[in-house]
């Protein structure tokens, strides 16, 4: 599920963990000690004896204030993080949810303490599949933030960012366009146009509108970056290079999906094309794009000390670039290089060559990443679960189906689209190798059959 992690963003785990149970007046010494080794605990990401102080900390305050005061509020809140970073996400709702009714319905639902514990409580169902209830606690802990502390206040951005990734989950690409949009607008009104703190809100609105089809739009998101960067950076252009990696790959995408796709414009979305065809019409690689990755990857070597992950990533970028133009020696030659670079990097950024990537893929129509129904209550989620056989070239060799619950029609639907997918292959000693086995998950969605009317 796109941007849920264990433990919760960062953001929301030091605010929650920061909070102090507010009310503990001139008696509360033995509260405050708990909350102590409790902050202590978390900082340490000892969950166990996090947890335990936790739930001492709400037994404490329980005890001196009642089981209906708002001083178990925050407590509550606590709780729930450390549940939810445990995956105990029934138990961690529960406690998000107490600490909700407990201020529920007073001062007309505005109040400022109810915006973490229900940020919490939209979480967890997040991540519990909940999706629907998700969005509903997220909205209305963006919409308390944004009435009780401004509109453009930067707080609300890990909730936003959650209520972002429930609607894409949903199915809701408008509502999540315009929160993504609307992002944007919080950092660019609280940093200003000409800040190096507006990078990373470019880079995530330029991946939007990749996600979405809109190459064209996020390129010039990408070159808006590399812009600040070069005027307000030049004692340190390696920051640059993410939005050089964007450049490329917004050529990339456009090569394989065709060009963007504006609205009004009665264009339709096509199948991956062949990037290395010389039919009419069809696009091809741009060489800006590996330009821009060979410039990257001077500026990274130039950069001491050499971020040997960036640098390992960007060379498996060009050995992408190179295989789907179809030279397959130069892209086995930038993969050795990659992994070259990343040998040198931390253990989990060598986890990038350790299995094949996905580099071009269309969804079966009734994925669903593609199909939008408009009664989803016709339909049901099935779970289809494959296995691939990948070349050293990154082609698909074999697929069968591994487990489903799908019928028939849907699994060779799955199995078709599976078959047209196309890899970087892994690589094992700095070459490319064949890999068996490669699992590959697509969800479909079935229309729900109605039962047959009794003829009595």
């Amino acid at each position: 599920m796109a941007g849920i992690s264990l433990p919760l963003r960062a953001a929301l785990v030091s605010g929650i963990a920061g909070l102090l149970p507010l009310y503990v007046g001139a008696q509360g010494l033995e509260p405050l000690q708990i909350f102590a080794q409790f902050k202590s605990a978390l900082e340490a990401n000892d969950l166990a004896n996090a947890k335990a102080r936790a739930e001492e900390l709400v037994a404490a305050v329980e005890s001196r204030y009642g089981s209906n005061s708002r001083e178990l509020v925050n407590p509550l809140t606590n709780l729930g993080t450390v549940q939810f970073r445990q995956g105990e996400f029934e138990s961690a709702e529960q406690s998000y949810q107490r600490a909700v009714s407990l201020i529920e319905g007073q001062l007309s639902g505005a109040d400022r303490q109810l915006i973490r514990p229900l940020h919490g409580l939209g979480e967890t169902r997040l991540a519990n599949g909940r999706l629907s209830a998700a969005a509903i606690a997220l909205k209305r802990a963006v919409d308390l933030s944004r009435n009780l502390d401004g509109l453009y206040n930067l707080d609300q951005l890990d909730a936003v960012d959650a209520l972002i990734d429930a609607y894409v989950v949903l199915g809701r690409d408008a509502d999540g366009d315009r929160e993504h949009q609307f992002a944007f607008r919080i950092a660019e009104t609280n940093f200003g146009k000409r800040d190096l703190r507006l990078l990373d809100p470019l880079d995530r609105l330029a991946r939007w509108h990749e996600t979405m089809g809109r190459y064209s739009t996020a390129r010039g998101h990408h070159a808006r970056a590399l812009q600040l960067t070069e005027e307000l950076a030049t004692d340190k252009p390696i920051i640059g290079v993410p939005a050089l990696q964007g450049l490329a790959r917004t050529w990339m995408l456009e090569a394989i999906y065709g060009p963007e796709i504006t609205e009004g414009s009665g264009g339709e979305a096509t199948d991956p094309g062949d990037v290395t065809s010389t039919s009419p019409g069809q696009a091809r690689l741009n060489a800006e794009g590996l330009r821009a990755l060979n410039f990257a990857v001077e500026v990274i070597r130039k950069t001491a000390p050499v971020n040997a992950k960036l640098l390992g990533e960007t060379w498996a970028q060009i050995g992408d670039w190179h295989l789907l133009a179809g030279n397959f020696s130069r892209a086995s030659s930038s993969y050795t290089e990659s992994y070259r670079a990343l040998e040198t990097a931390e253990p989990e950024a060598r986890r990038l060559l350790e299995s094949p990537r996905r580099l071009i893929y269309r969804p079966p129509a009734i994925s669903v990443m593609r199909l939008r129904p408009q009664n989803p209550d016709d339909y049901v989620l099935r779970r289809v679960e494959m296995r691939l056989k990948i070349g050293r070239d990154g082609k698909v060799q074999d697929a069968v189906i591994a487990n489903s619950i799908a019928p028939e029609n849907s699994n060779r639907a799955a199995l078709l689209a599976a078959r047209k997918a196309r890899f970087a292959p892994r690589i094992k000693g700095g070459q490319p190798v064949e890999t068996e086995g490669f699992l590959m998950t697509e969800q479909l969605l079935i229309r729900v059959q109605p039962e047959p009317v009794p003829t009595n």
